[in-house]
């Protein structure tokens, strides 16, 4: 028989053992939100599009805050790797990811065990910025323009070699998508990450790769590197004599990446408003405006559900791609 001190021990263990699992934020925490300093993770190494755009955002809310911002770059498996660290983070405030399409729409049909849903593991906060990919090729290649890009490949199938970022992300979607969309047999290269393809593409290792503007914006002016195309629908203004592909003899073809802060799901809906309305804050800053779009970007901004929705619209474009060609990475 169970006695009344007994039954009010358990109930007090239970009530303990409650509060343990539940997160340790209360509406004080919130309140006084940040209270310390936040890490920011990229999930990509340093020297990439992610990393430019996280190092935009953490200085700027480290001065809104009053708080360090520390950008980790926690980079392998695609992304996945320091996805993955965020959404098993306390969901509190204090570890955050810089998103972008690859890791959120793309990498959710791509990997057979990712060990989470970016769609529901994760609460957004909002977007940062938009971003072109361009067709880069080193000085000595032959090819000028995509139709002689795809008249070189037509003429040798598979004899091409195209450098990318790694399996999955948008450097690499977009070759496939070129595949697709060109009717051409090249060989994919996926490197590690944006310099490893970046320095292989200077050195001549590699003749021509797609790639984010950030790293290749002054290899470009200086002569090292020669534009071909850009993703986006119109041209860059910064490439002005760059065409689109659409201008190419690709109609239609676009694929521009979306950068966007986002938290552990779980975290206490007065911290994503507080980080949202300093994001937006940062979106309508001039300096800001001007620092994303010289790292190759347009500057966005929205509300939490927009950038849901976003992501929601990117996943659906990019799976009906992986499904299309069935691609899989264990």
């Amino acid at each position: 028989m169970v006695t009344l001190s007994r039954r009010r021990g358990v109930m007090g263990m239970l009530a303990s053992a409650i509060a343990i699992m539940s997160p340790l934020v209360t509406p004080a925490d919130a309140a006084d939100f940040p209270a310390r300093a936040i890490t920011l993770v990229v999930p990509y190494p340093a020297g990439g599009g992610v990393d430019a755009m996280a190092r935009v955002v953490a200085q700027k809310l480290s001065d809104a805050f009053r708080q360090p911002v520390n950008v980790d770059n926690r980079g392998g498996g695609g992304g996945t790797v320091g996805t993955r660290a965020v959404a098993r983070a306390a969901p509190d405030g204090y570890t955050l990811l810089l998103g972008h399409t690859g890791t959120i729409s793309i990498n959710p049909s791509l990997y057979n065990r990712l060990g989470m849903d970016p769609r529901t593991d994760f609460a957004p906060i909002g977007l940062v910025a938009s971003m072109p990919v361009a067709l880069l090729a080193h000085p000595s290649f032959a090819a000028k323009t995509v139709a002689d890009f795809i008249a070189l490949a037509r003429k040798e199938p598979g004899k091409l070699n195209l450098g990318t970022s790694s399996v999955g992300t948008g450097g690499y979607m977009c070759a496939e998508l070129f595949k697709v969309e060109a009717g051409v047999d090249i060989a994919i290269i996926p490197y590690k990450g944006t310099a490893p393809v970046m320095n292989d593409l200077l050195g001549g290792h590699v003749p021509i790769a797609f790639g984010v503007l950030p790293p290749a914006l002054g290899n470009i002016a200086a002569g090292q590197l020669r534009a071909i195309a850009v993703t986006s629908k119109q041209r860059f203004s910064l490439l002005p004599d760059v065409p689109t592909f659409d201008e190419s003899g690709l109609p239609g073809f676009e694929a521009v990446l979306h950068y966007g802060l986002l938290a552990p799901h779980g975290t206490p809906p007065d911290i994503v408003e507080t980080l949202s309305a300093e994001l937006r804050k940062l979106g309508s800053d001039p300096e800001v405006q001007k620092r994303i779009h010289l790292e190759g970007g347009d500057p966005l901004s929205s509300m939490a559900a927009e950038y849901a929705d976003d992501i929601d619209r990117e996943e659906r474009k990019w799976s009906k791609l992986v499904h299309q060609l069935g691609l899989k990475v264990e």
